[in-house]
């Protein structure tokens, strides 16, 4: 797997309701992202929903649009759509589906993907990646 997109994530908010048995967060966010196919930032309004439920892991739904160039140089978008869930070893790993309107990167959208989060100060990194030989 070859990490096709990496997306620098900022947190702007977290509100979050404490359940009896479950916990229900949702997470505002900006940045950028970077790759060979893809530079630009993420629009206002990404926002991720994270549910805890007691003894299960933490399952998360992120959805966003991207907006920037891609690699010819043309301004695009891309929706990305992020499910996924915590592992035994706290590693968060995703599908992340693509919708996009730049010709050269429509492969994105018939891709299989997969992605993981990595912790940062303040914030996250999402790799995107997919088996593109």
């Amino acid at each position: 797997m070859q990490e096709i997109l990496r997306v620098n994530v900022s947190l702007d908010d977290v509100m979050e309701v404490k359940g009896a048995a479950r916990t229900a967060c949702m997470v505002v966010f900006s940045g950028t992202a970077e790759s060979p196919y893809f530079q630009g930032k993420i629009l206002p309004h990404g926002v991720d929903t994270q549910m805890r439920t007691d003894g299960h892991p933490m399952r998360l739904s992120a959805r966003y649009i991207l907006e920037g160039m891609d690699d010819q140089g043309r301004p695009c978008r891309l929706f990305i759509e992020n499910n996924g869930a915590e592992d035994p070893d706290h590693v968060i790993r995703t599908r992340p589906v693509i919708v996009t309107d730049s010709p050269s990167l429509a492969w994105m959208e018939h891709t299989d993907l997969q992605g993981t989060v990595e912790g940062t100060d303040g914030g996250v990194i999402i790799h995107i990646l997919a088996d593109i030989g």
